[in-house]
């Protein structure tokens, strides 16, 4: 089984985000991370080429400001990186910039990736989330923090990222996900 873990980044040093802890959360299981690397106007180039690994690839791109309403920049630079994943991976990882996965549910994940990798039917895996809020000492857990978020797919290019990148979706349609026939990630 293969595995590409993704993620976009722009101006993360500008705006404190923890890139570098969310690829390196789940770099152990992957055996590529393309990073899309956005227009900055920091140093956050420097910063991903930082990270001491041989499994990071950096595509470049200048993110299309007019797509900013609704988040729809997010989503086109997500699959700017989804399609620069290799061909042989099973699966994609993809980690926003303001996420970790702890290493303690890293064995879970490879386990549920490798259940699920023959059974066509599941496009995705779903997750469980945590929001922190301004600290680590303030969950948001009202309506309006989603609860649940695919972050694994299969490499199949009618698997796009959608409206602000939250989610991912099959040729428009929601993707199918193995949390509704297991609770192997919950």
């Amino acid at each position: 089984m293969q595995v590409s873990g993704f993620t976009i980044i722009r101006n993360a040093i500008k705006y404190d985000y923890p890139v570098v802890e969310a690829i390196t959360s789940i770099l152990p299981i992957c055996d590529e991370f393309i990073v899309c690397v956005g227009n900055s106007d920091d140093e956050t180039l420097k910063l991903i080429e930082s990270i001491p690994s041989d499994k990071i690839k950096i595509v470049h791109s200048v993110w299309d400001d007019s797509l900013r309403v609704g988040g729809k920049v997010l989503a086109d630079e997500t699959n700017k990186a989804f399609k620069a994943i290799s061909p042989n991976s099973d699966w994609a990882f993809y980690i926003q910039s303001d996420e970790v996965v702890h290493e303690k549910y890293l064995p879970t994940i490879k386990a549920a990736m490798q259940k699920w990798k023959d059974n066509k039917e599941v496009d995705g895996l779903l997750f469980k989330y945590t929001h922190f809020y301004g600290s680590y000492e303030y969950i948001g857990n009202s309506r309006k923090w989603y609860r649940n978020e695919i972050r694994i797919i299969r490499n199949d290019k009618n698997i796009s990222s959608y409206k602000d990148a939250q989610g991912f979706r099959r040729l428009g349609k929601a993707t199918k996900s193995a949390a509704r026939q297991t609770k192997e990630l919950q």
